[in-house]
């Protein structure tokens, strides 16, 4: 069994002057994503490792997901940046299987994507929204689609 933790990166910038990719978070954003961060870990929901889109905004949400669980530094896959349900699943299927519980850190439309692809949930990801999957599956590149469970989504 392996388990996978979808996170929509927290509330991000709109305003002039940054390209997408360089878009921060906000004083809101870093609010939400400290309180999820603090939810799952009163919830015991600790992921082995942390894979994170390299946009600033997703970094900077997978930092503080760390920053409050006992979890290394995020690892990146630039590949995860605005990326498409096939794009996300390749992604998840290279992960590597000595780790059972891996969070992903990504956008939307694909997070939400390959939530209901992998559960047949039509739950949208909120920003700062959390997703545990548990997944019928012995070793990541055997990821299909309705071959998850979801067992807890919560968004701020």
């Amino acid at each position: 069994m392996k388990k996978l933790l979808l996170i929509r990166h927290a509330q991000a910038t709109h305003e002039g002057g940054y390209i997408d990719f360089e878009r921060p978070l906000t004083q809101k954003g870093i609010r939400e994503a400290t309180t999820m961060a603090e939810r799952v870990k009163a919830k015991g929901i600790i992921p082995e490792l942390i894979i994170s889109s390299t946009a600033t905004r997703t970094l900077a949400t997978a930092d503080i997901f760390t920053q409050h669980l006992p979890v290394n530094k995020p690892l990146t896959n630039k590949n995860v940046y605005d990326a498409s349900l096939k794009t996300l699943l390749e992604a998840i299927s290279a992960f590597t299987d000595e780790a059972n519980f891996i969070a992903l850190v990504g956008h939307n439309p694909g997070i939400s994507e390959i939530l209901y692809y992998l559960t047949g949930s039509p739950q949208q990801m909120d920003t700062s929204g959390v997703a545990l999957i548990e997944l019928g599956i012995a070793n990541w590149a055997e990821v299909s689609e309705d071959a998850g469970e979801l067992l807890f989504y919560e968004a701020p």
